[in-house]
């Protein structure tokens, strides 16, 4: 079997994992903390891939690159502040329909800005050409976005361990009536945490940009793949989610290339595969807040 093609393949599914990983931790961080399923996470994704195209000819890939997640963060924080947060206290289901419905708002909202077809979105010149490690080429981007997205996922992973702030969020995931009665705004820190994971959404939709096609359909292209990696990761868990990405990334890609019709499915095999052995995912725990 050509080692050269194989070496080619992992480097394409190591790509693929990681955007899924950066999907998927933005979906677990805002499970984790307020029990919501967020069906709008891939809405956000294609939000920010459609910002960038539009923010690309005034600041560049690099200025679209920061831009647009943060705004994509900023209109996060409005959602939750007048559509999410009176419903906390209500029946989760109320919740899970009112995300799906935001996706299907966004997704027509964007239809109407930017329109049905797709757009093209250039590589960056500056990272268009090709580098070879030994017998293994690979495109200049690829390896661009493999680096930014180990960044992006280092960064939050700091914040989540190291600082005050994310010791606040991990313990309100855990214990949120404890961490209220110590003084701390738990409503300001939902808000901020909803804002984060979907700014995560929105910088791994301008990564993909390039690399996948630009159409408003492409949320949907985004949420089942992210929904499957917490799943195999298990709920809540963020090592989970880098685990599961990376599987569930270098299987489509393997799969793409040896058995292409099997693409699309073979992420819910292994899916149903990791549950059947281990029933909360592969680092599932048990959330009794949510049991």
């Amino acid at each position: 079997m050509n080692v050269t093609l194989l070496a080619s393949q992992l480097m394409n599914g190591l790509v693929l994992g990681f955007l899924f990983v950066l999907i998927a931790v933005g979906m677990s961080i805002i499970f984790g903390m307020l029990g919501l399923v967020n069906f709008a996470h891939g809405a956000f994704f294609a939000l920010g891939a459609y910002l960038a195209l539009s923010l690309r000819p005034f600041l560049g890939f690099g200025g679209a690159l920061v831009v647009a997640p943060l705004l994509v963060g900023a209109i996060s924080l409005i959602v939750e502040r007048t559509l999410l947060r009176p419903l906390y206290d209500k029946e989760p289901l109320l919740s899970l329909l009112l995300t799906f419905g935001l996706a299907l708002f966004i997704e027509e909202l964007i239809r109407t800005i930017w329109g049905a077809a797709g757009h093209p979105f250039d590589t960056p010149a500056f990272l268009s050409g090709f580098l070879k490690f030994g017998p293994v080429f690979v495109t200049q981007y690829r390896l661009a976005v493999l680096v930014a997205t180990i960044l992006i996922l280092v960064a939050t992973w700091l914040f989540l361990e190291k600082t005050p702030y994310g010791r606040i969020v991990r313990a309100g995931s855990r214990d949120p009536d404890m961490v209220s009665m110590l003084g701390i705004n738990l409503k300001r820190v939902f808000m901020f945490i909803f804002a984060l994971g979907c700014l995560l959404a929105g910088a791994a939709g301008v990564l993909a940009a390039p690399l996948w096609s630009v159409v408003p359909s492409m949320a949907e292209q985004a949420i089942m793949p992210a929904f499957v990696v917490v799943v195999i990761g298990g709920l809540g868990s963020l090592r989970g989610a880098v685990v599961a990405g990376l599987m569930v990334g270098i299987a489509v890609a393997f799969t793409i290339q040896f058995w292409p019709v099997a693409s699309t499915s073979v992420m819910y095999v292994l899916m149903i595969i990791v549950l059947l052995l281990f029933p909360r995912g592969l680092f599932g725990e048990r959330w009794e807040r949510f049991e």
